[in-house]
């Protein structure tokens, strides 16, 4: 899964990119025009116990990749330009970061000359309307010459699709707010359309702003939060300060200044929310692991992000809610006494923290 983190210039971007990545970009590394990438471990306390009770050899997270997304800069007029190569870049994102300035700097001004929130979100979902429509447009426009000559069934299907998707674009709405269904997405999924992204809005304070910064959430909560769309704060300097600290004197940081969460456990909780992604872990002495997988996948899905193999050679699931398992003091013999063990078969739904071991052919 990779997020790609985008904002207008000077937004705390690449410090935002720093901070959870725990990386140091020196100037010249942030002046070259090249996407920076860094894959982060998910930090979940429920693998971290069941390491501490299983002593493995080795304990792996779950991980996420983050990209720094370049290409926006500033035009003649001092506007930001969206070009060409930064649309080609956010493209490949499963999900998108935006970064939107909040904080005071009278050293470094904002682009556009003042803060404003739903101006600068408003400047993106426009730039990716224009893309999608342009896209969906010269598509429906060859689909309709092509069925005056021949019959094909799949092209049938697809158009309805787009000029569903051209009606809302066409009214300004971005696609992450239309409902679509299953089939509809897998065939939207080969034009990776921009306004079908989900996009986590990150509103970037500063230390001043600590005990006001609530109150602009709101106001772009109410404006922009949706199924697809969420909203998180942060306070960029603070927390990249932070990044740096040993983990009990970033705690004692935190405590000091209020903050309830860090940036990159907000930022995971609420991708993980807008991708519809979820996590089980296979145990052992040798290895304890997370692996994430959608929303809504049975267990012979599941099986196949362990090893692809286990689809076809799947036979039983043995499995145990991680709580029930915590619940019956770490013992699998318990939990099979209170019948919280079990088989399940293919068709099982994995649940979010499901224990499982996959018996295979």
């Amino acid at each position: 899964m990779q997020i790609g983190i985008v904002g207008l210039p000077f937004s705390g971007k690449s410090t935002l990119f720093q901070t959870i990545t725990k990386t140091h970009l020196d100037q010249t590394a942030l002046a070259k025009a090249e996407a920076h990438h860094a894959v982060v471990k998910i930090p979940d306390a429920r693998l971290d116990k069941l390491a501490a009770l299983f002593s493995p050899k080795s304990t792996v997270h779950a991980a996420i990749e983050f990209v720094d997304v370049v290409g926006l800069k500033k035009g003649d007029s001092g506007s930001t330009q969206f070009t060409t190569n930064f649309l080609a870049n956010v493209k490949t994102n499963d999900a998108l970061v935006q970064v939107v300035r909040l904080f005071a700097n009278d050293a470094v001004s904002h682009p556009e000359g003042s803060n404003d929130a739903l101006r600068d979100i408003a400047s993106f979902e426009t730039e990716f309307i224009i893309s999608d429509l342009s896209i969906v447009e010269t598509r429906v426009e060859k689909i309709t010459k092509q069925l005056q000559k021949i019959h094909d069934e799949l092209l049938k299907k697809e158009l309805p699709v787009l000029e569903k998707c051209r009606a809302n674009l066409d009214r300004e709405k971005p696609l992450r707010d239309v409902e679509f269904s299953r089939d509809e997405l897998n065939i939207l999924k080969t034009y990776q359309l921009l306004s079908l992204k989900p996009m986590l809005i990150a509103l970037n304070f500063d230390d001043a702003q600590l005990s006001s910064s609530g109150e602009q959430v709101e106001v772009v909560r109410k404006s922009k939060s949706g199924t697809n769309t969420k909203i998180v704060s942060f306070f960029g300097k603070i927390e990249l300060e932070m990044s740096e600290l040993p983990d009990d004197e970033a705690a004692a940081f935190m405590s000091e200044y209020g903050i309830k969460e860090s940036a990159l456990n907000a930022l995971i909780r609420e991708a993980y929310s807008l991708l519809g992604l979820q996590a089980f872990f296979t145990v052992g002495e040798d290895e304890c692991r997370a692996w994430t997988i959608r929303k809504g996948m049975n267990a012979q899905e599941a099986a196949g992000a362990i090893h692809s193999d286990f689809v076809s050679k799947f036979i039983r699931a043995e499995v145990v809610h991680y709580d029930h398992f915590i619940a019956n003091g770490g013992s699998f013999a318990k939990a099979k006494e209170t019948g919280h063990w079990r088989l399940e078969g293919k068709e099982y739904p994995v649940k979010d923290g499901d224990i499982i071991s996959i018996r295979h052919s």
